[in-house]
């Protein structure tokens, strides 16, 4: 996705949304009608103005500017997006891969804001807030027995960098109360969530999504694999929803060799904006393997397809989302922002893998549900291919276009499919996260002074974690019978507990060897 900072005043919307020609720059004449002014426009300004003025009634036009915005877009296609002021500023700062705060992981525990834990190198690290923390007050203003929205906790905790906050907290662990003041400080919000070696000479880096940032924080977590063996790279884009192209162009550049394709752009006028490889790879020789899954997105698909269309690499996973636009970002005065699509984007063979929108956004976004029910999640033959829609690679492998990334690789869900439903409706929860944290506050002095390895030995086997977790299930709305998933359970929650203690690495070193799909990557190398 390609950004651009256009500023535009409102009033000049509908000409944009009604089919104003985009280039890299706006450009326009003087003309006796305005600025590209038709009579179609002309009616929706001369209507804005007339209820403005006229009405009668007082009614806050801005909101029916939004509204009307929603309204046109709509007729477009699933990715052009309205985003209002409210939102624009979030969603930018998260995509810029860096806030500012005080750097803590919390969430609402009963009727306290409880610290899951402090970022590392953060205001609250230095400050010596711990794991278990519970914050009173954000200066004078009370945060407990309020149950509080996490937006407006934020919004207490955040401020300009290098403005000071005193919090006050009370320590369970010490049953104390005390105050701290913090100044204020820019975090990362990292999109490389771990980089580590699997097996020897085997890393493995996952990316959650493509910010700003990402491609710094790849080319680190590569360098460090390398420097440790690494000859075989899994990159794992599962759950990727996507981001800047940018991003994704430039790590398959680090694979491909100079002169490769990586990507074609396609807009209205028909010219077709190639990106190829050049000589800087710092992997080209290495081998690749990419982990995907149905919501694997954008420039997701873009890498994978990169990789995949290339003969560089194997695809392992399940079919991909299937986005093949390319919105760019366009910002108003007022912060609010559209995101309009602007080009279609072909993988190196020429194939566009954007799935169909002719039933509407509403069946687009729940497609899900039906490769759950059709049972491609389970089979990779129920994925329904397109003859018409067969391209070659240049070792002459076929691959598909119309819908996604078809996998070379396939890996189910899981042959029980109640079991894997349920297991995916519970990860979606976050309860896991919460019922980890919950344990961990219980006992939080006797695990203190545990190694990662007795923690484990400590834990392992404990049956009353699963009928325990049931019953936080049961509590919130999820009567469950976990019986036949006494395995998976006793490992997310072992898991998300070693997270909280020891950090992402140890987690993802944790996890990955029960991985299916980490697994099936594995038995490549053999």
């Amino acid at each position: 996705m390609q950004k651009v900072k256009i500023l535009l005043p409102i009033a000049l919307f509908f000409m944009l949304a009604l089919g104003f020609v985009l280039g890299s720059k706006f450009q326009y004449t003087n003309s006796p009608a305005g600025i590209g002014q038709s009579a179609a426009k002309n009616k929706l300004n001369t209507l804005l103005e007339l209820i403005e003025t006229e009405y009668v009634d007082q009614i806050e036009t801005d909101s029916l500017v939004d509204d009307a915005v929603n309204a046109i877009l709509a007729h477009l296609d699933p990715h052009s997006t309205y985003i209002p002021s409210s939102d624009q500023a979030e969603l930018a700062e998260n995509m810029k891969g860096n806030f500012v705060g005080i750097g803590v992981n919390f969430y609402m525990y009963k009727d306290s804001v409880a610290v899951i834990s402090p970022l590392p190198k953060s205001p609250a690290q230095k400050a010596g807030i711990l794991a278990g923390d519970r914050i009173l007050y954000a200066g004078k203003t009370k945060l407990f027995g309020r149950k509080l929205p996490s937006d407006s906790l934020y919004a207490h905790l955040k401020g300009e960098v290098g403005s000071a906050i005193q919090l006050t907290l009370y320590r369970k662990s010490e049953r104390r109360i005390f105050k701290t003041k913090l100044l204020r400080d820019r975090l990362p919000i990292k999109s490389v969530d771990v980089a580590v070696l699997v097996e020897p000479k085997i890393g493995y880096i996952k990316i959650n999504r493509f910010a700003e940032t990402t491609y710094a924080e790849f080319s680190r977590g590569l360098q460090k694999l390398k420097r440790q063996g690494a000859t075989t790279l899994i990159l794992d884009v599962r759950a990727n929803g996507g981001g800047y192209l940018e991003m994704a162009t430039q790590i398959a550049d680090d694979f491909l060799k100079n002169g490769q394709k990586i990507v074609l752009l396609k807009n209205r006028k028909g010219p077709v904006e190639k990106t190829v490889a050049t000589e800087k790879g710092s992997f080209e020789s290495g081998k690749v393997l990419i982990l995907q899954d149905e919501n694997s997105a954008s420039a997701s698909e873009i890498l994978a397809g990169a990789i995949q269309d290339n003969d560089r690499g194997l695809v392992i996973g399940r079919r991909s989302f299937g986005k093949g636009l390319v919105q760019r970002e366009l910002p108003f005065d007022d912060g609010s922002a559209v995101r309009l699509t602007m080009a279609r984007y072909y993988t190196p063979s020429g194939r566009s893998i954007q799935k169909s929108y002719k039933k509407g956004t509403a069946d687009y976004e729940n497609e899900f549900e039906n490769r759950f029910a059709n049972g491609e999640l389970y089979n990779k033959d129920s994925i329904k291919i397109a003859d018409s829609l067969k391209f070659k690679t240049p070792k002459g492998r076929i691959v598909y276009g119309g819908g996604g990334i078809v996998p070379d690789i396939f890996v189910p869900l899981s042959a029980n499919k109640g079991d894997e439903q349920l297991v995916y409706i519970i990860e979606q929860t976050g309860l896991v996260s919460h019922f980890a944290f919950e344990q961990l506050d219980k006992h939080r002095n006797e695990y203190r002074n545990l190694n990662r390895n007795e923690f484990i030995k400590r834990v392992k086997g404990n049956g009353r974690l699963i009928r325990q977790f049931e019953l936080n299930l049961q509590a919130n709305g999820i009567d469950v019978d976990l019986r036949n998933n006494t395995a998976w359970v006793q490992r997310s929650i072992q898991a998300e507990m070693v997270r909280q203690l020891f950090g992402e690495e140890a987690y993802f070193q944790l996890i990955l060897p029960f991985d299916p799909m980490v697994q099936a990557a594995l038995r490549t190398q053999k």
